[in-house]
């Protein structure tokens, strides 16, 4: 018999739990693959096509670690370690977001995920038809830009620069002091780069971020963006349906669920965001209830 609610939630937690040397063995072997490829790509001594060969893959590779960034602040993976801490903090900080601000606002979106109609705080705008009939012309072209295909592959400025940086910095500096460390440690990277050569300034750093923060976030789109999407809010509101119907499986290669670090594995993700990420496979194929959800893919 099918669990459903706390049953199932309770189920998910025989999955939370992290293999240590497995936790490790995942962020230092994609941490040095990271380096190899953007060192390959900034180097003059390699040709300008392997060059932006190694910089396109390394954007992949900023997916997963992103990914990797991400479990370790859910608590997920590698709980009190001060030396993880400090990798991803400094990771935050580089590529434009930083571990405090993110963290709030990814976990208001798991903890509310779907559950309003609107600006949801960490998640695209979603409104019903009947609200979007009712907006001005300005309202419904705001609201469509928001949600355009240019928000999403230019995420690197319009999601981090803008969004998780610049808009929070101004709104309250003292509060999100590390936004303002954030840029200045990522532009005066820019510059140590450029200075350099312009090579390793746009292969070694700016296509990298480019690719990865337009894949992240459309696969951050699609997977709570999606047509047989079914939403409650309010009292009606549940933290598991939620997780099931408002949240897709994002079915992918081998390959790519690899340089996604599993993310594609949303719904399962969403039930206990305590299971790390190279575990979501192994909580799907053993609840029998996670094995039928609603599907997405890389099609446009």
């Amino acid at each position: 018999m099918e669990r459903s609610g706390k049953k199932l939630l309770i189920a998910s937690k025989a999955f939370a739990f992290e293999n240590r040397i497995k936790s490790w063995w995942c962020l230092w072997s994609t941490v040095i693959l990271l380096g190899s490829l953007l060192f390959v790509a900034s180097s003059n001594q390699i040709s300008i096509l392997g060059g932006i060969s190694a910089s396109v893959l390394a954007g992949f590779v900023i997916v997963r670690l992103f990914v990797i960034y991400h479990d370790f602040f859910h608590g997920a993976i590698l709980k009190n370690s001060r030396l993880a801490y400090s990798i991803f903090y400094l990771f935050g900080l580089v590529i434009l977001s930083p571990a405090a601000g993110w963290k709030s606002t990814h976990d208001h979106h798991h903890k509310h995920n779907s559950s309003e109609f609107g600006a949801e705080i960490g998640g695209f705008p979603l409104v019903t038809t009947d609200e979007y009939a009712s907006y001005s012309l300005w309202k419904r072209l705001g609201y469509r830009v928001v949600r355009s295909p240019f928000i999403i592959l230019f995420g690197y400025l319009t999601g981090f620069l803008i969004n998780k940086t610049l808009v929070k910095l101004v709104r309250n500096p003292r509060e999100n002091f590390s936004c303002g460390v954030s840029l200045i440690l990522h532009f005066g990277l820019a510059i140590l780069l450029s200075m350099y050569s312009v090579r390793s300034l746009l292969l070694g750093m700016m296509l990298p971020l480019f690719i990865g923060s337009a894949l992240g976030t459309y696969i951050f789109y699609v997977q709570h963006n999606f047509p047989g999407m079914k939403r409650k809010k309010g009292k009606e509101w549940d933290y598991v349906y939620a997780a099931l119907c408002s949240s897709s499986f994002l079915k992918l290669s081998p390959m790519m669920n690899w340089l996604t670090g599993n993310i594609g594995f949303h719904h399962v993700h969403h039930l206990n965001s305590k299971i790390p990420f190279y575990r979501l496979q192994e909580a799907m194929d053993g609840l029998v209830e996670l094995q039928s959800p609603t599907t997405t893919t890389f099609k446009i």
